[in-house]
C-alpha cells in the first residue's frame, strides 16, 4: 500500500482511469440532477438572475475564500502539530488536488492517496503524511457524525422523511463501524499489521505479487504503520495551539461548507432558517460519506433535492442544487485538474 503512494504515484495514476472515473462522475451527476428535476421539482426549472447579482457573487466569493482557506489551514496546523511546516502555496495547491481526486474516485480514497503522495513529494515522511491526512479526516468525521444524530432527532424537516426514516438502524451501524475503524487506526494501529501481513501472504501465494515485492511491501507497510502510530501520539502531544487551531479551522471549514445553501436560498428572496439548512446539509454530507459513486455524484444531488423540496419552489430547486455543487465541488475540481497537470508536468521535466 505504501509503495503505491510513493514517487511513482503519478505513473500509476493513468489518465485513462481518471477519464473513466470523470465520465462516471459526469454521468451520475446528470442522473442525479434529472432525478431532482423529475421527482422533486415537478419538471420545472427557471433561471433567476438574482443568483448572479453583484451582491450574491460578492458574498459567494467571500464564503468560497473562507471555505478554501480553512480547508488548507486545517491540514497546515495538523502538520504543524506533528512538527512539519510547508509553504502556504504548497498547502493550497493540495486543497485543489484533493478536491479533484476525492471527487473522481469512489469513496474518496484517491483523494487520500493523492495527498499522501503530494506531501511526501514535498519532504513529509510517508507515516507522517498518512497520519496528517487521516487526523484531518477524523476531525471532520467527529463533527459530522456527532451532529447528524442530533439533527435527525430534532429537525422537523426530517421527521418521517423517506430517506432518513429508513436509516435508523443503519445510522447506528455506520457510525459505530466508521468511528471504530478510525479508533483502531489511531489508537491500536498495530492490530492492523497482522491482517495486512496475511493479505500480502495471500497475494504472494496467488502469484499476484513477486517474492521481492512481497518482502518490500511487508517491510514498508509495517514501518509506516508504526510511524503512523507514533505520529498520532506526537499530534496529541504537539503544541496545544496548533492542535487547537487544527480543530478550529476544521469547524470553520465545515461551517462554511454547510452555509452555501443558506446563502443561495436567501439570495432568491426566501426567508431562511439557518439552523434548518445547516442541519439538512450535515445529514446530506453524512449520507455522502457512504456513497459508492465518485464524489457522491448523483446521490448528493438526489438527497439535496429531496431534503430541500419543501423549502424551495420547483423552479428554483434544480437551480440551487446545481449552484451548491458548482461552488463546493465543481469549481474546486476544475482548479484541481489544472494544478495537477502542472505538478505532473514538473515531475516529467524534473524526475527525481
Amino acid at each position: 500500500m505504501t509503495d503505491f503512494t510513493e514517487s511513482d504515484y503519478p505513473k500509476r495514476t493513468s489518465w485513462r482511469r481518471l477519464t473513466v472515473f470523470s465520465l462516471i462522475f459526469i454521468g451520475m451527476t446528470a442522473a442525479g440532477l434529472y432525478t431532482v428535476y423529475d421527482q422533486f421539482a415537478g419538471r420545472s426549472i427557471t433561471f433567476d438572475p438574482r443568483l448572479v447579482a453583484p451582491s450574491t457573487l460578492l458574498m459567494a466569493g467571500l464564503l468560497l475564500l473562507v471555505y478554501f482557506l480553512s480547508d488548507g489551514l486545517r491540514l497546515h496546523y495538523t502538520l504543524r502539530a506533528l512538527g512539519h511546516r510547508l509553504p502556504f502555496k504548497v498547502m493550497f495547491r493540495l486543497v485543489f488536488i484533493n478536491l479533484f481526486f476525492s471527487n473522481v474516485t469512489p469513496m474518496a480514497t484517491g483523494g487520500g492517496f493523492a495527498q499522501i503522495w503530494y506531501l511526501h513529494r514535498h519532504g513529509v515522511p510517508m507515516g507522517r503524511a498518512t497520519a496528517a491526512t487521516t487526523i484531518r479526516t477524523v476531525l471532520a468525521v467527529l463533527f459530522i457524525f456527532t451532529l447528524t444524530p442530533v439533527f435527525l432527532l430534532t429537525l422537523r424537516a426530517l421527521k418521517d422523511h423517506t430517506i432518513t426514516g429508513n436509516i435508523g438502524v443503519a445510522l447506528a451501524v455506520f457510525i459505530f463501524l466508521y468511528l471504530g475503524f478510525f479508533a483502531i487506526l489511531l489508537f491500536r494501529t498495530h492490530w492492523l499489521i497482522v491482517p495486512l501481513t496475511r493479505l500480502l501472504v495471500t497475494l504472494r501465494h496467488l502469484h499476484l505479487i513477486s517474492e521481492e515485492r512481497h518482502r518490500r511491501w511487508q517491510f514498508k507497510a509495517r514501518r509506516e504503520m508504526l510511524r503512523f502510530s507514533d505520529s498520532f501520539g506526537d499530534y496529541i502531544k504537539g503544541k496545544p495551539k496548533y492542535v487547537l487551531l487544527s480543530v478550529l479551522f476544521t469547524a470553520l471549514f465545515l461551517l462554511s461548507l454547510f452555509s452555501f445553501p443558506a446563502l443561495l436560498i436567501h439570495s432568491l428572496g426566501y426567508q431562511v432558517d439557518y439552523l434548518v439548512t445547516l442541519g439538512l446539509l450535515v445529514v446530506t454530507t453524512f449520507i455522502m460519506y457512504f456513497s459508492p459513486t465518485p464524489g457522491a455524484s448523483g446521490i448528493s444531488e438526489g438527497v439535496f433535492g429531496s431534503f430541500f423540496r419543501d423549502i424551495l419552489s420547483g423552479n428554483h430547486l434544480v437551480l440551487v442544487t446545481v449552484s451548491w455543487r458548482l461552488l463546493t465541488i465543481y469549481l474546486g475540481m476544475i482548479i484541481g485538474l489544472i494544478v495537477l497537470q502542472r505538478e505532473l508536468i514538473k515531475d516529467r521535466e524534473n524526475p527525481e
